[in-house]
């Protein structure tokens, strides 16, 4: 796997491990942390590096049969302001796993591809035949992978499978980046007694996606037999403003009177998004097995005994 150590490759770790998997992890901690892995426990082959390192890269796919594809710069304003980085590590990185796969004989590779890719275009919910039409250089260098991973099935038999996560929450995000998920951000900030901070009028719409069910639908694509070359989408299959996920958080955390602070909105943000999750039912088997609200109160109880609620994590 790469990018295990992050917070959506962690929770797929997990789930391999409790199914019985044999894991190897690669990650070279640009965003990821190593204390996410050691809070899962478990045996797992860690190897600290780059995708760029030629090395490292061998070393992680000897004897690999399947690889999940998480490794990344998840963020669309930190994509904006470094776009270099993110092509880099996005592009570039993606295409050099595809062809090292292809040459050691890897069966599958399972990406993690983005809901950004479709953009601002008005139609919900998104299903996969639309056309892309990326906002930020994230959402490009998404789409490109995904490109990647089609072409190496058609024209060189690897099997992949792109999975488009819609706004994964949950356990091990990390609050402390400015370019963290806005639940994180708005737990941290209630939890800590500071003030929510909201991009644009709040109207803004997300389908929130808790982690669990995006862990289910990767070991669930290590398995089908459909949907190869494809790109599927994984959701909730609902839409939330974030102002209404603030008043879910404040209700749930305690901190009715708390106010947003509201700022002007960022460049490359998507105004509505919202998955048609079909093709994943039909493709993975898919269904949401942990929903919204409930999602909300695990996160919650998982920050407050993180080290991110340490005075000085």
């Amino acid at each position: 796997m790469t990018g295990g150590a992050g917070f959506v490759g962690s929770h797929i770790a997990a789930a391999l491990l409790e199914s019985g998997a044999r894991v190897r992890v690669i990650d070279d901690l640009s965003t990821g942390h190593r204390e996410n892995l050691d809070e899962i426990g478990g045996s797992i082959d860690f190897i600290e590096g780059s995708l760029a390192d030629e090395g490292a890269l061998r070393r992680a796919l000897e004897d690999v049969e399947l690889v999940f594809h998480e490794a990344a710069i998840p963020s669309v304003p930190r994509s904006v302001a470094d776009p270099r980085a993110t092509h880099v590590a996005c592009v570039d990185a993606t295409f050099e796993l595809l062809l090292a796969a292809k040459e050691r004989g890897v069966r599958r590779v399972i990406y993690a591809a983005s809901s950004s890719a479709y953009g601002d275009q008005p139609v919900l919910p998104k299903v996969e035949e639309m056309r892309p039409d990326p906002l930020s250089p994230y959402a490009v260098a998404k789409l490109v992978g995904e490109y990647y991973c089609r072409v190496f099935t058609r024209v060189y038999g690897l099997e992949t499978l792109a999975l488009r996560y819609f706004n994964v929450f949950g356990p091990r995000q990390d609050p402390t980046s400015q370019y963290s998920g806005v639940i994180s951000r708005f737990i941290a900030a209630l939890l800590m007694g500071e003030t929510p901070v909201i991009f644009g009028d709040g109207e803004q719409s997300r389908d929130f996606t808790y982690v669990a069910n995006v862990a289910r639908a990767n070991l669930n694509a290590a398995e089908t037999t459909q949907g190869i070359g494809q790109v599927i989408n994984v959701a909730n299959g609902e839409r939330t403003t974030l102002n209404e996920l603030l008043e879910i958080l404040k209700r749930l955390t305690g901190r009715a009177d708390a106010q947003a602070d509201y700022r002007e909105p960022r460049a490359g943000d998507v105004r509505d998004s919202q998955a048609d999750n079909r093709l994943a039912k039909e493709a993975l088997n898919y269904q949401t097995l942990v929903g919204l609200e409930e999602g909300l109160q695990r996160t919650i109880d998982w920050w407050k005994q993180s080290r991110y609620a340490q005075p000085n994590a």
